[in-house]
């Protein structure tokens, strides 16, 4: 989608850094466990997002893991984090941080992480 004929032979159809402005690091801490769903976008408002955008709001409509949309989209983990920061500060995505408590991991949401990455 966003690299080549998803073969994995081929270098991307463009500089990964260039869809961030040249930024590696969102603006805020994004834990790669994350989990992103898509906010309702009329489909009026779909064709003024940018290929990356459209991208990634497709890909979730059912939660992802930021590590399951760099891999399904073939991009860096920065590149996604910085995309998905960004996008949730324009209101197209909502991100859902693991919530540790006493220093736990949430069962629940590991389960749900492992369950897509074998998926991939």
């Amino acid at each position: 989608m966003l690299g080549g004929d998803g073969t994995g032979d081929e270098e991307p159809l463009f500089r990964p850094y260039a869809v961030t402005g040249g930024r590696s690091e969102p603006r805020y801490h994004m834990a790669l466990e994350s989990l992103v769903s898509s906010s309702f976008i009329m489909e009026e408002d779909m064709a003024l997002l940018t290929p990356e955008q459209d991208a990634i709001i497709r890909l979730c409509r059912s939660f992802r893991s930021v590590a399951e949309i760099s891999a399904l989209l073939r991009i860096p983990l920065g590149v996604a984090r910085v995309l998905v920061a960004d996008m949730v500060d324009e209101g197209l995505v909502r991100i859902h941080q693991p919530r540790l408590e006493q220093g736990q991991p949430d069962l629940n949401m590991l389960e749900r992480v492992l369950s897509g990455l074998r998926r991939l």
